[in-house]
């Protein structure tokens, strides 16, 4: 795997490079050696924070840890994309999709903003993307940590929203045009 480690207001030491790559190395055994693995590590405010983003075919892993302590936003980290990756083996063996990054051993083995009263929009995001199904919408979504996810219909060819409610369930938003 190939670690691109990038540090915001703090320098990545080799300790803490060592600690990254030791740590999410043990993620190798999932993946093809040629994967790309992004890793942000930023200090703001005393909060450690680390956030792992790892592109797979269709999609992204993603995860985003924050603690008082890096090494321990590292290990926070490894656990959850390490939970995220076994939800999506599941997805993936259910549909019997094709896993693209992933090695054959993946599938056999197991900012504080304060409200004044008025609007403000604070980030705009563009990304381009490509027709799915709701139901990988769903997938994708969970993999990026999200409670929504916008993507395009493959069945409607429009755009659509999936969410997570609170119950736990999924939900659809589809455009109504009167």
């Amino acid at each position: 795997m190939k670690f691109i480690i990038i540090g915001k207001n703090i320098d990545v030491t080799p300790g803490l490079r060592e600690a990254v790559e030791s740590k999410l190395g043990k993620l190798g055994r999932y993946f093809t050696p040629n994967t790309e693995i992004h890793v942000t590590l930023s200090v703001q405010k005393g909060h450690q924070k680390i956030e792992v983003t790892i592109p797979v075919k269709g999609g992204l892993v993603r995860s985003e840890q924050e603690s008082s302590d890096m090494y321990v936003s590292i290990d926070l980290v490894e656990e959850v994309i390490e939970r995220q990756l076994r939800k999506y083996k599941n997805k993936l063996v259910a549909r019997e999709q094709e896993g693209g990054n992933f090695k054959q051993e993946f599938f056999d083995s197991e900012d504080n903003i304060e409200d004044d009263g008025e609007i403000k929009i604070v980030r705009t995001k563009k990304f381009g993307f490509k027709p799915m199904y709701p139901e990988d919408a769903c997938v994708q979504m969970e993999l990026l940590g999200h409670d929504f996810y916008v993507f395009c219909n493959a069945e409607s060819d429009e755009v659509n929203v999936v969410y997570r409610r609170k119950n736990g369930t999924f939900g659809l938003i589809e455009p109504e045009f009167s």
